[in-house]
């Protein structure tokens, strides 16, 4: 029987998480299968090549391209400073000399005598790969990077703004349902991963960042709070790169929403643990999550086991989020499944399912408006 895509939200207690820690090209790598490192610690290092500056040494000198080989004061591959001659020409018998004086600190890498152009290459970019999470090297793979494993809660989010990092959970509001606003943010929220209610403000987002909140991890938030925050519309490309100190992730959607009950009180019983997240989002081919990660200490993960993280699709009882209107947000579990194509209101033909609410009410729902929650 053919399968209706079914998009799937991760919402455990207890898993293995695993995480491919790459670079972005060949370098170093600087841990062994079977250590043990911590989110900070460096996994491989690489230098990207640094920036190419271009420079029209014929039209600073004024001379043809042909003569500019002859007018170099260096060679390629050699270092230059940034205001040093790379090259010069001299005229009325030497009285009189113009410059060409390189605009960065690298090496020069070509000269053409055709264009009259010397490009200049910046000092190699040093990029290094953390950890992310706390856990163990499980897989090496030379020159790229690593695999690192551990044993945790795992909560993944509809949408995120910034990028990875770590602190301490916080629980901020007294429900899923209270909105986190600025005045529930103070000095002590310094360093800590911020868990909130139905919706989180633009001014609970700049307190965050002005006490130095390592993260935010709420239900909701206003598109238009976050254009105000961000300067700028969120695009279709991926997210994470923001430049912010404080990262945000969204478990519900747009709007204020509740958090659902289950994942606030899975994040409350952490309270005080240390939680790495990541506000990575792409919700096109190659779809990213951000997500929060919360290690177990070393006594928890034994009794977690190998258990695992496998999808076992939709069935009769699994819990779902509604993402369509009319029930957008709404959670709640599966009471049937109809597996013929069913015509809709629109005259299209779809697979579909009943819905049972928590207030009892049920709902006849197409397959593709609805997301699974994965346990």
């Amino acid at each position: 029987m053919a399968h209706a895509y079914t998009p799937g939200l991760k919402v455990t207690e207890r898993m293995t998480i695993s995480k491919r820690r790459i670079l972005p090209l060949k370098g170093k790598v600087v841990v062994k299968v079977g250590d043990k490192v911590a989110p900070d610690d460096v996994v491989a290092r690489t230098d990207l090549p640094g920036n190419v500056e271009p420079m029209n040494v014929a039209n600073i000198l004024g001379v043809p391209p042909e003569d500019v080989s002859d007018c170099m004061m260096k060679k390629e591959g050699d270092s230059v400073k940034q205001g040093e001659a790379i090259a010069q020409t001299k005229s009325f018998f030497g009285l009189f000399k113009s410059e060409a004086k390189s605009k960065i600190d690298g090496t020069v890498e070509n000269v053409s005598s055709v264009t009259g152009q010397v490009l200049l290459r910046g000092h190699p970019i040093p990029v290094e790969v953390k950890a992310y999470i706390d856990g163990k090297i499980t897989e090496v793979f030379p020159d790229e990077g690593v695999r690192v494993e551990t044993s945790g809660s795992f909560v993944q989010g509809i949408f995120g703004i910034g990028g990875e990092t770590h602190g301490e959970i916080r629980i901020v509001t007294p429900d899923c349902k209270t909105p986190l606003t600025d005045t529930l943010i103070d000095n002590s929220c310094e360093g800590k991963i911020l868990v909130g209610g139905s919706i989180v403000t633009a001014d609970a987002i700049r307190k965050a960042m002005a006490v130095k909140a390592k993260g935010i991890v709420v239900g909701g938030l206003d598109d238009k709070d976050l254009r105000e925050f961000l300067g700028t519309d969120i695009g279709v490309a991926i997210t994470g790169s923001e430049d912010i100190n404080v990262t945000v992730v969204v478990t519900e959607g747009f709007g204020q929403i509740n958090m659902a009950d289950r994942t606030f009180e899975l994040l409350k019983s952490k309270e005080g643990k240390m939680a790495c997240i990541n506000g990575a989002t792409q919700i096109r081919a190659g779809v990213i999550r951000p997500e929060v990660v919360i290690p177990s200490s070393a006594s928890e993960s034994k009794q977690v086991g190998a258990e695992s993280s496998m999808s076992h699709g939709l069935a009769v009882g699994s819990p779902v989020r509604v993402i369509r209107q009319p029930y957008f947000g709404k959670l709640g579990k599966v009471a049937e499944l109809q597996p013929e194509l069913q015509k809709l209101e629109s005259e299209s033909k779809a697979r579909i399912l009943t819905v049972e609410f928590a207030d009892g009410v049920k709902a006849i729902i197409p397959r593709a408006n609805v997301e699974l929650i994965e346990q």
